[in-house]
């Protein structure tokens, strides 16, 4: 073994690249014989300067320039064969390359460099970092390196949602390394959308989130494919969402979170894994946000956690009825009253954009007729899907938190959150995180009847408003049964006309204290169980 000349490891011969330097002394370090010819040289400076130009991403032209030159050096009888897939990798793919340990194949130190040119992941060069080592807190079964880029990289991902969450978390994921995305929304782009939806622009409006979204995202990540979807959730069956290993919600209704929940539940088989398919969640108020983690059946769902989402208050009927002073007055009335007279047959769908229309033209007309200004579309949507403005920067901080989820599921880098993240900006940014616990009573991943209290002197209808109210129901047009009989059904029309007599009928009429009620409501996939207590 002879040590190398000072002259030849210079790190000046490398401009740019100190890593290129470090890497040559790693090789000495290892035991490669040295050799001052020039030939050799030449092959290390070949390296050095394809690991330059990877940087620079020219990765192809620097991987057939590493091999060609070695090539060139082996046929002049300096160099061994040099691996022929050096230069048949075009397109940088996740490596794994170990420094030679005592060898005495001086080439052995090119061929590595040049390797690391051909197989670096250049935009993803700090995400790649958590990949390619351990961590303190690194899952026991995580493996280093290409398994893991490789598994990262194949994982299937549905986004729900393409709204301020959804571009978020879209643009997150693509530049997480994931390469196989797939968004669903049912929403078109509309102008108010511009402040904050920042992957469309004017021309758009009009076209499909979805379709705009994916389309830019793929413009800048061109190793990324996204695959939309315009249409409703509840349209796709159990065999669409089979297909993805982890869902992403970035939605703004909760009956839509809640009908995806239960259908990811009622989806788990105990006897197929591949079945349990991880929920990431998140949700935003304003200054307000959340994320969460859910694995269907093994953890705490969103219909848990249901009581901690509860709706607001409501306005006296009186109030929407005579004397309307607000504008929101006069959409709640076109919402409860009008499409009652109107539209009883039809189920009121608050993301149905004809049924929203309907419902301003409505709204309009009335506040008209009472001289109450600012009634709008927007406004409009906003009070019939309880929406409040959306924060720009509350959107960029919760979808950070779902995508970091995502990351970590998906590669086992590190633990995931267990399993409720809050945050809150409005007077100083604080967050907060705590394990929600599994309900025994919840009604989709539960077995036990959920208690509620009662007075027995209420009738049947004051009952069927009050499950709209209780945080721990929301349900809008629910049938209820007990075990022996119908109490009242929705729909059809013959058995609704055939039960309405028992509206008027206090519960102590109808059922004993302590009975159980099954609830059915036609936004959900379940059934509800309930167990009625008189109150003393």
């Amino acid at each position: 073994m002879r040590d190398t000349p000072r002259d030849t490891l210079d790190p000046s011969r490398f401009p740019g690249s100190w890593r290129t330097f470090h890497h040559l002394r790693l090789l000495q370090r290892a035991g490669i014989e040295w050799q001052r010819s020039q030939a050799y040289t030449a092959a290390i400076e070949t390296a050095a300067l394809a690991q330059i130009w990877q940087q620079k991403r020219i990765i192809q032209t620097a991987a057939i320039y590493a091999a060609d030159t070695a090539r060139q050096l082996r046929l002049a009888g300096q160099l061994a064969a040099v691996p022929g897939q050096v230069a048949a990798r075009q397109t940088p793919r996740p490596f794994s390359i170990s420094v030679p340990e005592a060898s005495t194949d001086y080439l052995a130190g090119s061929n590595y460099l040049a390797s690391m040119a051909a197989h670096s992941r250049p935009r993803y060069e700090y995400i790649d970092k958590f990949l390619n080592k351990p961590g303190p807190t690194t899952d026991p079964d995580f493996v280093a390196g290409a398994p893991t880029i490789a598994s990262l990289e194949a994982s299937k991902v549905l986004v729900i949602g393409a709204g301020g969450l959804g571009c978020e978390i879209l643009k997150n994921l693509a530049m997480s390394g994931f390469r196989d995305i797939h968004v669903i929304d049912m929403d078109t782009i509309d102008v108010s959308n511009l402040n904050r939806q920042f992957l469309f622009r004017k021309d758009d409006v009009g076209r499909s989130k979805a379709e705009v979204a994916a389309a830019t995202v793929m413009s800048r990540c061109k190793d990324v494919k996204i695959t939309p979807f315009n249409g409703k959730i509840q349209d796709k069956d159990e065999d669409f969402y089979m297909q993805f290993k982890i869902i992403i919600c970035g939605l703004d209704s909760i009956e839509a979170r809640r009908w995806i929940n239960a259908t990811l539940v009622g989806m788990v088989d105990m006897e197929n894994p591949e079945s349990l398919k991880p929920l990431v969640d998140g949700g935003t108020e304003g200054f307000k946000g959340q994320a969460r983690v859910i694995l269907p059946t093994l953890t705490s769902c969103i219909e848990c956690q249901l009581d901690m989402h509860a709706p607001r208050a409501a306005v006296p009927l009186c109030t929407l009825a005579t004397i309307p002073r607000q504008p929101e007055h006069c959409i709640e009335w076109a919402k409860i009253i009008a499409w009652e007279e109107h539209r009883k047959d039809t189920i009121l769908d608050t993301d149905d954009p004809e049924h929203i229309t309907w419902l301003y033209d409505k709204s309009l007309s009335r506040a008209k007729e009472y001289n109450i200004p600012g009634v709008t579309y927007q406004l409009t949507q906003g009070v019939v899907k309880n929406i409040i403005p959306a924060i720009a920067s509350t959107n960029a901080i919760i979808a950070a938190a779902c995508c970091n989820e995502a990351f970590k599921i998906a590669t086992s880098c590190n633990p995931y959150l267990n399993n409720y993240m809050m945050y809150t900006g409005d007077d100083s940014i604080y967050t907060y995180t705590f394990e929600h616990e599994q309900k025994p009573d919840c009604p989709v991943c539960g077995n036990l009847a959920k208690m509620i209290t009662v007075n027995p002197n209420h009738t049947l209808q004051q009952f069927i408003e009050s499950l709209g109210e209780r945080p721990e129901a929301q349900l809008k047009k629910p049938t209820l049964r007990t075990e022996s009989t119908s109490l009242y059904f929705q729909s059809p029309q013959s058995l609704e006309e055939q039960t309405r007599p028992n509206l008027s009928k206090q519960l102590s009429e109808l059922i004993s204290n302590g009975e159980e009620i099954g609830v059915s409501d036609p936004a959900f996939t379940i059934d509800f169980k309930f167990k009625l207590i008189f109150q003393s």
